[in-house]
């Protein structure tokens, strides 16, 4: 004998408590998610256009209508790609930090210590720490706690990858730019201050976005707090964190910024 009432499809909650305010995020999402595709493919950032279609694509389905559910494969899919791609930019942007620490730190050594060696190195180091953490949270913690079983396990090896891949990272940025801030102050010149600021500025206020948010909604998970409010929260490092990055990265690059002026020139003519 079976269950019929059982189906293979899961409701998705999402915004569905309030109903008044789908209409407004499907079109300002569906705006920013239109945003993220053109950026993205015009810079060929395949990376930010894989992660935000995890995760946008359903979100707009869900928004548009009364139909809440995600089929199990989907389900799984939109898990593990959205994971090992979130994980794999944590560490990555750490990386980026240790290379704006080396550019400003160490100039005269840069090249030798950022060789592309070791660039490689750390770039599969990042795609292997996204893959492993989605190994070991593929079991998502709110159905975990439908288990019948002791669950102890399993919840500290959730706390301690979220530890290691949100909380180290974002160690490790704020060690190299403690390092930084030393050596800009010690210079103690304005056009220093500048330079400091152009190197790292974007990559400070993409770590701001996507590392701020995400440590506010994963180390407080079980808050009242997040529970209301996580589901916004977590839009930042989903939607908007993605939809800015072409624009904070490339405008600041100063091929790209001729490229724009031909352009613009060429119109002009």
């Amino acid at each position: 004998m079976t269950n019929s009432s059982v189906k293979g499809d899961f409701i998705l909650v999402g915004f569905s408590d309030q109903p008044h305010l789908e209409k407004i995020l499907f079109v300002a999402v569906l705006i920013s998610y239109l945003f993220t595709l053109v950026e993205n493919t015009v810079i060929i950032l395949i990376f930010d256009i894989c992660f935000t279609t995890s995760i946008v694509s359903q979100l707009l389905w869900n928004l548009k209508g009364p139909d809440k559910t995600i089929t199990f494969l989907g389900c799984v899919i939109q898990l593990y790609i959205s994971l090992a791609l979130g994980s794999t930019e944590c560490v990555l942007l750490a990386v980026m930090a240790s290379d704006r620490y080396a550019a400003v730190c160490k100039p005269p050594h840069y090249t030798a210590v950022m060789n592309p060696q070791l660039c490689q190195a750390l770039a599969g180091v990042a795609w292997l720490s996204g893959v492993g953490n989605t190994l070991i949270q593929g079991t998502v913690p709110s159905m975990i706690k439908l288990a019948c079983v002791d669950i102890h396990d399993n919840e500290v090896q959730l706390f301690v990858a979220s530890l290691v891949l949100l909380l180290l990272p974002l160690v490790l940025i704020l060690l190299s730019y403690g390092h930084i801030a030393k050596v800009v102050i010690r210079i103690k010149s304005v056009q220093a201050w500048c330079k400091g600021l152009g190197t790292c500025g974007s990559h400070l206020i993409v770590v701001s976005l996507f590392c701020g948010t995400i440590t506010a909604v994963y180390i407080q998970s079980n808050s009242s707090y997040v529970h209301a409010h996580g589901k916004f929260i977590s839009l930042f490092y989903t939607v908007v964190t993605p939809t800015l990055n072409p624009l904070i990265y490339t405008l600041r690059n100063n091929d790209v910024k001729g490229a724009l002026r031909l352009f613009n020139r060429d119109l002009g003519t």
